[in-house]
């Protein structure tokens, strides 16, 4: 189980939508498993389709030919901007594989490094959005915390199936949660939560099948 309550110290811009962008753009410029290197949170996971540390999963690979793109078409931010979930289309460099991504971001120290990187095929490309629909938690009231989804069970389930992967996390202020659950079959559920100044909403649901 992974939890995270993150924080960071230092300038609110660029925003995550900008490091998102910025982040598509060394790709391209200087390979896809190098820039996901370069800006990967130290705890960052990622789904193949089970949860992995993006630090093992990435330790020397060599790049491919070509970088996948992407762009993001909603960004979910907390209260202090300091927290923020997007998500978007991607498209394969040979064009023939298409889907949505979403991955969780952290200001770090007036950095932003990513902390979860999920992606999805689907058969239809989705539509890029020009202009990125930006939803952010209010700052009115106290938030409690976010109804984050309860972890697993340890024990074995039936037939010996190992508990799921799981992880959550939540900004400093409490105003943005989000968590993950990765079953046996690999099917995974993504879940972000906002705060509306009286109550939480759930603002995405995302649940992925198994390629």
């Amino acid at each position: 189980m992974l939890t995270l309550i993150l924080a960071a110290v230092g300038a609110t811009t660029p925003t995550a939508v900008d490091a998102e962008l910025a982040f598509g753009r060394d790709a391209q410029r200087n390979g896809q498993w190098t820039a996901s290197r370069a800006y990967a949170h130290p705890d960052a996971v990622m789904f193949t389709p089970q949860a992995i540390r993006a630090r093992d999963f990435l330790k020397g690979r060599k790049d491919p030919p070509a970088a996948t793109r992407w762009s993001p078409n909603a960004s979910y931010v907390s209260c202090d901007g300091r927290l923020a979930v997007n998500t978007g289309p991607w498209q394969s460099a040979s064009g023939r594989e298409n889907g949505f991504f979403t991955t969780v971001w952290s200001q770090e120290k007036g950095k932003w490094r990513w902390i979860s990187d999920g992606r999805h095929t689907l058969k239809k490309a989705l539509a890029a959005r020009k202009t990125p629909i930006v939803r952010k938690a209010s700052c009115r009231g106290r938030a409690p915390g976010p109804p984050l989804m309860a972890p697993p069970s340890t024990k074995t389930g039936p037939g010996g199936v190992a508990p799921d992967d799981f992880g959550r996390g939540y900004s400093q202020d409490r105003t943005l949660g989000w968590d993950w659950r990765v079953g046996p079959r690999g099917v995974r559920q993504f879940r972000t939560f906002l705060w509306t100044g009286r109550r939480y909403t759930l603002a995405l649901n995302q649940t992925i099948g198994s390629k």
